[in-house]
């Protein structure tokens, strides 16, 4: 699948490691030729031009060499850029993949095991081309060719030297399944790692605020002295066998010395050319086995890799795409209506059960209750962040499923509670980093916040770097910022999520006041746990444990001395203790 538009270069990569794997025995042969006939003087027809002829086999080898060297140069870049074109183009995939995943992945997956496969797991990948399959083939090609030329040049020979291999198999068999299993324990370790370095780094506030560095660091420790140990037991598998390798190679030249020395004294023959041939066949042998066994670990891992990532490439939990004829409206009105809607992150345990209510073009609608009663989850659902289990949503009489997403999200504008500001400049931020935006409309937005001022102040203006996750803004501060990024927008529809929870009063005097200049001719819904920013709503909805308790005006709730009145009184007790 991914290869497919490199399916040139991968045919010439393999043509390449045919090309390779005939011309490798060809100068140990050369050798044994130019020893027998020239150096040893076996052939007396060459006597007298031995010399000159030297000079042309030697000038013929260095040739050679030079060219065999361009030849295995070009293998191992064609081979690394066929890897790396191969992994540019599905961490690309998988990285798309990861944005259209439903967010209920995000909830129970940890952020570094998905930042692993998309970074770390797909490298992995990289090493099947340029250490794994492709090298394999051409390794396994040159044994075979070496094998052939040393059957061919004495059969007899080439069996004796071959006697210590069964050893080298064995060894071989044993150090592959030792290091893979070592690997596998590294590659979960290293993926613990990542998440547990992740969690910790945008957690650390609350690590340090609690006193929990001792206690966080020596889970680290336990984790990462997995990730050692595992490296440690892949380490001393190589030492055994790569020594061990080399011992057998020493018994196979020994037996060709025994074998050719007999020769030579029951026959009186020459052997000088043969044994360093069959010396030279067997560190072409030898070579790629000391790391042919480490290249089908690496081609093993990096299966293992791919397993990985393809299992999030075949996540099928993503929201349903917008339909070929999706609705895309050029004005939106407004008007949302939920009905019977049934929702639960896990179904088995609903957050929103049987919720229905209207809210007309224009209006402004609250939204309160306890901690966990489903009124963030309401707004998640309205912008096709979830796909809810039962009944249906509709923006002005039209079902959210078939509108285009990107029309029905830009016609929404949110300020969270939890403010997320990327690092970069105030103004990126606003504009989240669309060119198509003016910075004069940001001024104005700004300006109609209250927040213009303040902003000059800063270091740089608008350009003054707010630091990853606007680190060195106060946490009110950040939420001015998103409410003119919201404004900017111009959304058909409000949502303000505890939008004023953490933010002084003199900032929420500010907010009010825009909010008064923004909501007219606009649909808003405004969640909130005090109540006193919502009173002017023009209708409230009573949420408790995902149900729909109450609906009404602040009045008319009050009057019916139900569930609303109660966490009125409640909230005006404490207000009146706190004074």
């Amino acid at each position: 699948m991914f290869t497919r538009p490199y399916k040139r270069k991968f045919i010439g990569s393999i043509a390449m490691a045919v090309v390779l794997a005939a011309i490798t025995p060809v100068r140990p042969k050369l050798i044994e030729i130019t020893v027998n006939k020239y150096i040893a003087a076996a052939d007396k027809t060459f006597a007298d031009k031995a010399i000159e002829i030297l000079v042309w086999i030697t000038i013929f080898q260095i040739g050679f060499t030079v060219l065999e060297t361009l030849l295995r140069f070009y293998f191992s870049y064609i081979t690394s850029w066929l890897g790396q074109a191969v992994v540019k183009d599905m961490r690309v995939k998988v990285f798309g993949k990861v944005l259209s995943l439903n967010l209920r992945q995000f909830d129970k997956t940890p952020i570094g095991t998905l930042t692993t496969r998309t970074i770390d797991d797909i490298e992995r990948i990289n090493d099947i081309f340029s250490d794994g399959l492709i090298p394999i083939i051409a390794d396994l090609l040159s044994i075979l060719c070496v094998l052939g030329i040393m059957l061919y040049t004495d059969w007899q020979l080439t069996l004796i030297s071959l006697i210590p291999f069964p050893i080298i198999i064995v060894a071989t068999y044993y150090f592959k399944e030792s290091v893979n299993k070592s690997f596998y324990r590294v590659r979960n370790a290293v993926s613990s790692l990542n998440a547990f370095v992740q969690e910790h780094i945008t957690g650390m506030y609350i690590v340090q605020a609690f006193a929990a560095e001792k206690r966080e660091g020596e889970k680290f420790d336990e984790i990462n002295r997995e990730h050692r140990d595992a490296n440690i037991k892949a380490i001393f598998a190589y030492s055994v066998f790569f020594p061990l390798v080399e011992i057998v190679l020493a018994l196979s030249m020994g037996l060709i010395v025994y074998y050719t020395g007999r020769q030579a004294l029951n026959l009186g023959v020459g052997q000088e050319g043969k044994v360093m041939s069959f010396i030279l066949y067997l560190n072409l042998i030898f070579r790629p086995l000391r790391v042919i066994a480490d290249k089908f670990n690496v081609l093993q891992m990096g299966m293992i890799a791919s397993e990985r990532v393809f299992k999030v490439l075949d996540n099928d939990d993503v929201l349903p795409p917008s339909p070929p004829a999706a609705y895309a409206p050029a004005h939106v009105k407004g008007k949302i209506e939920f009905d019977r809607v049934w929702f639960g992150y896990n179904e088995e345990h609903p957050v929103l059960k049987d919720v229905s209510f209207l809210v007309e073009p224009g209006e402004t609608v609250a939204i309160v209750g306890h901690t966990g009663s489903g009124k963030t989850t309401i707004i998640s659902l309205l912008n096709r962040l979830y796909q809810i289990n039962r009944g249906q949503i509709k923006v002005d009489d039209v079902p959210v499923d078939e509108f285009d997403v990107d029309t029905l999200r830009k016609n929404i504008g949110v300020v969270l509670q939890d403010v997320f500001l990327f690092p970069g400049s105030v103004l990126d931020n606003i504009t989240l980093m669309n060119p198509s935006i003016p910075k004069e409309k940001v001024v104005e937005a700004a300006k109609l916040i209250g927040m213009h001022e303040f902003i000059l102040q800063l270091p740089g203006g608008y350009d003054y770097n707010v630091m990853e996750r606007g680190a060195t803004l106060s946490l009110g501060q950040r939420q001015l910022l998103s409410f003119i990024r919201a404004l900017l927008y111009n959304p058909a529809i409000l949502i303000l999520d505890e939008a004023t929870s953490s933010i002084d009063t003199e900032s929420e005097l500010l907010i009010e006041k825009a909010i008064d200049k923004l909501i007219a001719g606009r649909t808003s819904i405004v969640i909130a746990h005090r109540l006193s920013t919502i009173q002017r709503a023009d209708k409230i909805i009573v949420l408790d444990k995902g149900e729909v308790k109450e609906v009404g005006s602040h009045l008319e709730l009050l009057a019916r001395g139900g569930f609303y009145s109660k966490l009125h009184r409640m909230q005006f007790e404490r207000k009146m203790q706190a004074t």
